[in-house]
């Protein structure tokens, strides 16, 4: 990987912080708490991210768990980072996020514009589901509050180098592991392949924690579907490009949570950021935690994203 950096020298760079991001699946209460305690125990990681993405209807199943979360969370060492919905559709989800900003210890995502509306002025973080491609639109959160940046997924090197230069004192975060979000729909794909209707949806995605997989008519892999989100059918896995990102102006690197190991796959990312590891052997210990899975890049290399530009350690293609 080739990527052009901002002059800020590597003595100024500060120090690599793994995130853990918000739990994107309906996985049932006792999991989830169970998946907290141990991210807050034994994970290795600076930030944790809480909160509902996907579906408002998923709400009730744990909104009262929250506040035993975030505590314990804080009391791990760990920084709560509150993430707000990726689709908002009505005054009750804009009320929540009205609630939220009157907690002025925790530092909230906000996911969609109207959350950035009603976030504007008071310190706050932008999610990747906001479209941030050029300079004048990242200048724009900046202007309106936003100390927190999580870039989009399908940027190139080069357009994440530019947004980095352009934001020397702005903290800018990407993702490096799990499945990636390509959309979001006011339909549920799951309830709609189970033959149900949205507002009757008994909540059918919660029987696949990690996405539904779509395969093509071929039968090849393709998509997944979780709930209203279309999910890629890879995972996304850039340890090889970690040092790079970092030196570009990337201090926070981002895991999405899966249904494996996730204390192991911090371990993983912690130890290559430590240089107790290198690429190849991260990106191999990765595979092997993650399971029957096909790891992807191509998003980062201006390819088709579920391609792998290369595995660390061989050669890049001509």
């Amino acid at each position: 990987m080739s990527m052009p950096v901002n002059t800020m020298p590597s003595s100024a760079l500060s120090a690599p912080r793994l995130v853990m991001g918000p739990v994107l699946f309906h996985w049932q209460a006792d999991y989830l708490r169970d998946f907290y305690a141990r991210i807050a125990d034994e994970a290795d990681v600076d930030v944790v991210h809480v909160g509902e993405v996907v579906c408002a209807k998923r709400m009730p199943f744990f909104d009262r768990d929250w506040p035993d979360v975030i505590e314990r969370l804080q009391r791990a060492g760990k920084q709560v980072v509150y993430s707000t919905l990726a689709l908002v559709m009505g005054d009750r989800e804009v009320g929540i996020i009205r609630d939220l900003a009157e907690m002025p210890d925790l530092l909230i995502e906000a996911n969609d514009f109207s959350a950035i509306g009603v976030l504007a002025g008071r310190p706050h973080m932008v999610g990747p589901y906001v479209n941030i491609y050029n300079e004048g639109t990242l200048r724009y959160m900046i202007e309106r509050g936003a100390t927190r940046i999580a870039l989009p997924w399908e940027l190139p090197e080069s357009s994440i180098a530019n947004l980095c230069a352009a934001a020397p004192d702005v903290e800018l975060e990407m993702q490096v592991f799990g499945r990636v979000p390509l959309a979001i729909s006011a339909r549920c794909y799951s309830a709609r392949a189970n033959g149900l209707h949205k507002d009757g949806c008994r909540y059918v995605c919660g029987d696949t924690p990690d996405g539904m997989n779509v395969d093509t008519l071929d039968g090849a892999p393709f998509l997944a579907v979780n709930g209203l989100q279309t999910l890629s059918g890879t995972y996304l896995e850039l340890s090889a490009e970690m040092a790079d990102l970092h030196r570009a102006g990337i201090n926070l690197f981002r895991l999405s949570p899966h249904r494996c190991d996730m204390v192991a796959i911090a371990t993983v990312y912690r130890q290559l950021l430590g240089g107790l590891i290198g690429p190849e052997e991260a990106h191999q210990a990765v595979l092997d935690i993650a399971g029957d899975v096909n790891l992807a890049n191509g998003f980062l290399h201006a390819i088709p994203g579920a391609e792998l530009y290369r595995i660390p350690g061989q050669a890049q293609p001509e």
